[in-house]
């Protein structure tokens, strides 16, 4: 989809840029090109940089230099980028002799139309819109038709702009306190290099890669980590290692590493678990870190990258989701295994209330842009995706506060359950038909990529009545208290994640 430019000899295509002369920053990412992996090339094979996104206040020219004003209590990044003209990466704990990070690296600024899009240097910069506010609860039935208007010097350039109130300074103290550190990334980066090595020594052909909340940018703390295993080779590579055409079968695979992880020193409590997509769940030792590993559900990389999209869109969308994820946890109503709302559901849910707000928070990526996240794009070409997206300015300037308030009012009076499928694809609600995929389903989250439901765990009505009556109680006594600890513990929930360390 996107051709491939000619690199000098020994130079991958996501690798070995200067600091200074990379075209764009994409986000970082455990992600690499697999045709190296045919050739057994692993020279510079993880090499990933900063994903960032578009400044507020920053004009689009040939010469642009920005130097951001530092966001208050920032957490650096999952990598910390080297300097200008240095090679060496700083890194919060050691990396194991012969173990290659994850990554991708990413151009600093995109061309496009013959105009260079700026870009900040870390990804906690966001972009901000300059009109006035719209309305926190309502919705609109058109299709968005979104600014891409630069913005101004007044423009909100850091997440305590949209703070003023005490219930957004509590959303903002409770993301700052939980949000995962580059610690944790660093811990769980550490032992999926380990892991890829062991794994290696009986499926050559193997990749591993870190997905899910982890990569996103959409994790705390106490975030477990999703692994998928990538297996692709010939006919004949299956037939040796798996005794299958024209692919190997997940629960064979799963069960050859259950075996395999029992002897080794640093894992524990190891499970399979058949479920619809089959996973391996186990432990760190020493750490209690929790991995869930599948094979080949690359649907993970895909949306990955999409959510990470998002995520650095815009200032709001971490803390907010973060919120909405703790509220939800608090309330359980977030356990997809107990008949309840998944993260990557609760996290759709958000995304789609910021896309079909009057004046949105968010577009939809995949609909402006489909060309970026097209859903057969080969893998090993996804990371690529984003790097062909210009900034997009929101010009909503509604308060996290008042965005929590108009969530859980969306959920509990505006959305028709029976009537309405939600679509982050299409940025809006889509009507239920007749299909098995919607029919006789109490709540419709369309997967971004897939297009099935990824909420087909709420199938009781028991459970979707308790969903409803949180929303709903959640949203008057939120209108009246206007006080975050009215809905969720939040020193508590800070002193829990603080565990962790």
């Amino acid at each position: 989809m996107y051709p491939r430019k000619p690199y000098p000899s020994g130079h991958p295509p996501y690798n070995h840029w200067g600091q200074s002369d990379r075209p764009y920053q994409i986000p970082p990412g455990p992600y690499h090109r697999f045709d190296r992996v045919s050739r057994g090339d692993e020279s510079g094979f993880y090499n990933s940089q900063h994903f960032d996104s578009h400044p507020a206040g920053s004009k689009r020219t040939h010469n642009h230099t920005w130097n951001p004003r530092p966001l208050a209590s920032v957490v650096p990044g999952p990598y910390t980028s080297a300097p200008v003209n240095a090679r060496k990466r700083q890194h919060e704990s050691p990396i194991p002799n012969g173990s290659k990070r994850q990554r991708v690296d990413s151009p600093s600024h995109q061309q496009r139309g013959g105009r260079p899009v700026p870009l900040p240097h870390h990804p906690n910069q966001a972009v901000a819109g300059t009109s006035k506010t719209a309305p926190s609860g309502s919705t609109s039935s058109r299709q968005n038709t979104h600014s891409q208007v630069p913005a101004t010097s007044g423009s909100a350039s850091t997440l305590q702009d949209y703070a003023k109130d005490k219930l957004s300074k509590q959303m903002v103290e409770l993301f700052e306190a939980c949000q995962q550190q580059a610690s944790d990334l660093s811990r769980k980066e550490t032992c999926r290099s380990r892991l890829q090595r062991d794994i290696q020594s009986v499926f050559p052909v193997a990749r591993l890669y870190l997905t899910g909340s982890s990569m996103s940018g959409l994790g705390c703390r106490s975030s477990d980590a999703d692994l998928c295993l990538v297996l692709r080779g010939s006919p004949d590579i299956f037939t040796l290692f798996f005794q299958t055409q024209p692919g190997p079968d997940p629960i064979h695979i799963l069960t050859v590493l259950q075996a395999l992880f029992r002897p080794l020193g640093y894992l524990e409590k190891i499970q399979l678990i058949r479920a619809k997509v089959p996973i391996l769940r186990f432990r760190e030792k020493g750490s209690g870190l929790e991995f869930d590993l599948n094979v080949n559900n690359t649907v993970g990389i895909r949306n990955t990258f999409l959510l990470r999209s998002y995520a650095y869109a815009d200032h709001r969308v971490r803390p907010f989701i973060l919120a909405v994820k703790k509220w939800a946890r608090h309330h359980q109503i977030n356990d997809a295994s107990k008949g309840t709302l998944s993260s990557y559901t609760l996290v759709l849910m958000v995304l789609h209330y910021l896309q079909t707000l009057g004046e949105p928070v968010l577009p939809s990526l995949q609909k402006d842009y489909p060309e970026c996240f097209n859903a057969s794009m080969e893998i090993d070409m996804v990371p690529e995706g984003p790097r062909h997206i210009p900034p997009y300015m929101s010009q909503n300037k509604s308060s996290l506060g008042d965005l929590l308030q108009g969530f859980l009012k969306y959920y509990s009076s505006t959305f028709r359950w029976d009537l309405q499928v939600i679509s982050v694809r299409e940025g809006k609600a889509l009507p239920k038909n007749k299909s098995g995929e919607w029919r006789n389903k109490y709540i419709c989250v369309e997967e971004p990529f897939e297009r099935n439901n990824v909420a087909r765990a709420v199938h009781e009505q028991m459970k979707f009545n308790t969903i409803k009556s949180k929303f709903t109680a959640s949203c008057r006594i939120l209108a009246q208290s206007k006080d975050l600890n009215a809905l969720l513990p939040v020193r508590a929930t800070i002193n829990k994640e603080a565990s962790r360390e």
